[in-house]
């Protein structure tokens, strides 16, 4: 069956962006359209409606901070995505901490495992969004996830994901990267030292 052109790249990550206007005042909104675009410097971008309140605070500063969102945020993420920052202050009705930031005036969300603090690079209108394309300069994470090796954890943080209007929570692993070019000890061989690897007698 053919569709007309449209957006079908799902499962996505569902964030939460917080920004600050001019005076300092915090808004956030939650943000569908986002991703990792480069890795050396790391740049993400999100894409934003001109017409959203929280808009017009990252055109005007140049800053916002992207975090990561659990299942048990799923309410708030909601929440943030629908209701403007005209109306209502949405770190309060939602019982959001609002945290400093190391690097950009916007905070951060003390409720999510990871914020990564952005400055604007590019401001790329496309039409009914602009995507700005940011530069990570910190980074935050939850030192609950870090275990005593200093490895942070993210997979037991219940991440959620938004696919087609609905929220889910990411499910079980089921590989990770480069596993299927790994090679594999078959039964039988001599592992280093001599020994054989099965148990067997000689």
């Amino acid at each position: 069956m053919d569709w007309k052109p449209g957006n079908m790249l799902y499962p996505l990550p569902a964030v939460l962006v917080s920004v600050a206007d001019r005076d300092g005042r915090p808004n956030v909104l939650t943000v569908a359209w986002a991703g990792t675009v480069c890795s050396a410097p790391p740049m993400v971008s999100i894409s934003v409606r001109p017409e959203r309140y929280s808009y017009h605070c990252i055109e005007e500063t140049g800053e916002f901070v992207v975090n990561l969102t659990t299942a048990g945020m799923t309410y708030a993420v909601d929440y943030c995505g629908v209701k403007s920052g005209r109306d209502v202050d949405k770190f309060a009705e939602m019982k959001l901490t609002p945290c400093p930031s190391k690097t950009v005036k916007a905070p951060g969300i003390a409720e999510s495992p990871v914020s990564l603090e952005c400055r604007v690079k590019h401001t790329l209108p496309l039409g009914s969004h602009t995507m700005f394309v940011a530069e990570v300069t910190a980074v935050r994470a939850d030192e609950a996830y870090m275990d005593g090796n200093g490895r942070f954890h993210l997979e037991e943080t219940d991440l959620l994901a938004y696919s087609h209007g609905v929220y889910y929570r990411l499910g079980e692993p089921l590989g990770k990267f480069g596993y299927s070019v790994e090679k594999k000890r078959q039964p039988g061989r001599k592992a280093q030292g001599g020994r054989k690897t099965d148990g067997g007698k000689k």
